[in-house]
């Protein structure tokens, strides 16, 4: 089972506004578009170590 943690994030309105819209077009939850986003930037980034197999 995965763990998860959570944290506060501080932004401006303007980005919150903005992410709600991009996560409302892409039938996600905010928190769930932000985790998306990172994931992304993470990847692109070579910051984010591959899954475990865990089949």
């Amino acid at each position: 089972m995965v763990t998860r943690e959570s944290f506060l994030l501080r932004t401006s309105p303007e980005v919150l506004n903005a992410l709600r819209r991009w996560a409302r077009d892409e039938l996600r939850s905010v928190n769930s578009q932000v985790e998306y986003l990172l994931r992304a930037a993470l990847k692109d980034a070579g910051r984010l170590p591959p899954p475990d197999d865990e089949s």
